[in-house]
């Protein structure tokens, strides 16, 4: 019998604590192709893992929006991920990316009398866009109705971001023991992981991996993307997990109750990993409560909230 509970040798939990590195996707590769491990596509029960953002500038503490925490979730998340690993048929990685000019950066917007940009943390709410106390450098039609919008329809003030995961830059990449882990399920399932990269729509901000907060009617792929949510909810069993549970990872989680809500037997399919994910930060603003108080809300629904420690049955 071979013991799937154990990861492959080169894998040391530590990894998830050090700084970037290059990943070593050759060896995981072929200790993946030495695993013994059946391919997902004979899987009875199908079983996705969703991993939300788990990129260099949220999960490493040098990172321009370093979640606390998260290198914490990266070593459990990985301590589960490879103990079940014989069970995950699919996985499905996200990737935050970014440009210079976009919506919810300090470069898009000024105080019209001092010519300053808003620092990171800054939210713009419709009053401020009414009274001109911030007005945007770019697309000002657009982005004054998008204030309004987000307000309406999203119930969010527009938060300014420090500049991070930029296209091309290290903050962008998944950090390493996520790619090493990655590399080392799909050679030794046989299958292909679904990368989902999002945020590159400037003019709208992204946070759920399945669509943006508000769609740009200029860019037709930051709608709702149904296919992936139905693609994902075939699975028997969804796994959630990621960076920030705040933001990117609460707002697929969020997607993914609106579109299946009238649907509890569904809802019941989703675990979210609890502990393998962790708040931003905010100098006046409780976001990890926030964050909670809705997820109870959803757990009343159906959503099941789980624990890193608990295997799959």
């Amino acid at each position: 019998m071979v013991n799937r509970s154990l990861a492959p040798a080169l894998f040391d939990v530590q990894d998830a604590f050090k700084g970037p590195y290059a990943p070593r996707i050759q060896a995981f590769t072929e200790a993946g192709q030495q695993a013994d491990l059946t391919a997902a596509q004979n899987d009875v029960e199908k079983i996705a893992l969703i991993l939300v953002d788990y990129q260099h500038d949220f999960v490493d503490p040098t990172g321009t929006l370093h979640v606390p925490g998260s290198q914490q979730d990266v070593a459990r998340l990985l301590t589960w991920f490879y103990a079940n690993a014989h069970k995950i048929s699919s996985i499905y990685a996200s990737l935050d990316t970014h440009l210079p000019f976009q919506i919810f950066y300090s470069s898009w917007w000024k105080n019209p009398q001092t010519g300053e940009h808003p620092q990171p943390y800054t939210t713009i709410t419709v009053d401020d866009v009414t009274n001109m106390k911030w007005v945007p450098v770019f697309q000002p039609d657009w982005s004054v109705s998008y204030v309004h919008q987000l307000q309406e329809k999203a119930k969010k003030d527009l938060m300014i971001w420090p500049y991070h995961t930029m296209e091309g830059a290290l903050g962008h990449m998944l950090v390493a023991p996520i790619s090493e882990a990655i590399a080392w399920h799909s050679a030794a399932r046989n299958a292909q992981p679904t990368y989902v990269v999002k945020g590159r729509t400037i003019r709208t901000e992204y946070y759920g991996i399945f669509g943006a907060e508000i769609p740009d009617p200029e860019v037709p792929e930051s709608s709702l993307n149904v296919t992936m949510l139905d693609a994902v909810m075939k699975h028997d069993r969804v796994y959630i997990a990621g960076e920030a549970k705040s933001h990117c990872v609460l707002e697929t989680e969020r997607q993914l109750v609106g579109r299946f809500g009238n649907r509890p037997e569904l809802l019941k399919r989703l675990h979210f990993l609890r502990d393998c994910t962790s708040s931003v930060q905010h100098p006046t603003i409780d976001f990890d409560a926030l964050a909670n108080a809705e997820l109870a809300t959803m757990e009343q629904q159906g959503v099941q909230m789980v624990l890193s420690s608990e295997p799959i049955p």
